[in-house]
């Protein structure tokens, strides 16, 4: 392999690598009220609105129901509003980040209703605002499988970065589509899904690393 497809390599895995990373940041300042919303917000619960709650659970299960090679291509008005252009890494950020915020909207909802009812109960009993409920007991008791949802997000987000490479977004998608199949190289193919693999195995086994840590209840066995 000559050091010219290295180099691309190099930059391709970078330019992924700040895709990923962009994305599930927006997505997680964004996403994570919005979980948190849709975890408290049903009749009777802290912050009871159902309407609100029924209205953007429909938005929330539209947008994960859309399949991202289309969403890319229908928001790419948006996409050159945001950052001037429809191609490049900066352009995939854009439908990453919206793919990303619905995804961690829902994992983080299910993490928090896994928490013990009880709990909730008791900080009631206790006289804890509702704020103070989801800072100090939701979040908290949630944080393991919260760390375990947006550990998902990020490996599905490499999974999507290799995706977008098809309509121009950069990185390792667009390196293994262009030198891989356009060119017929299947040895810069093969490298590109190895650095994939790599990849996803380190984010996940970080992931699950800090999860433990986290978890009180495996501590305390």
């Amino acid at each position: 392999m000559s050091p010219e497809i290295i180099r691309l390599i190099v930059e391709s895995t970078l330019d992924t690598l700040a895709m990923v990373g962009l994305a599930g940041l927006f997505g997680t300042v964004l996403g994570v009220p919005l979980g948190i919303f849709l975890a408290t917000s049903r009749a009777g619960e802290l912050y009871a609105a159902p309407v609100a709650n029924r209205i953007v659970g429909v938005v929330v299960n539209a947008t994960r129901s859309t399949p991202f090679i289309i969403l890319v291509v229908a928001i790419v008005p948006f996409t050159r509003l945001v950052v001037g252009t429809s191609i490049g890494t900066a352009a995939a950020t854009v439908p990453l980040t919206i793919a990303a915020i619905p995804f961690i909207a829902r994992v983080i909802e299910a993490a928090i209703r896994e928490v013990d009812h009880g709990l909730i109960e008791a900080a009631r009993a206790f006289g804890a605002s509702p704020l103070q409920i989801v800072r100090k007991v939701l979040l908290p008791e949630a944080l393991p499988a919260i760390t375990l949802a947006l550990t998902l997000t990020l490996v599905s987000l490499i999974g999507y970065s290799a995706m977008v490479g098809a309509v121009g977004g950069g990185g390792l998608g667009d390196l293994g589509i262009r030198y891989g199949y356009q060119r017929f190289m299947p040895e810069v193919m093969l490298t590109v899904v190895l650095v994939l693999i790599v990849l996803v195995q380190g984010v996940q086994t970080l992931g699950d690393t800090l999860a433990r840590k986290l978890d009180h209840r495996s501590r305390r066995s």
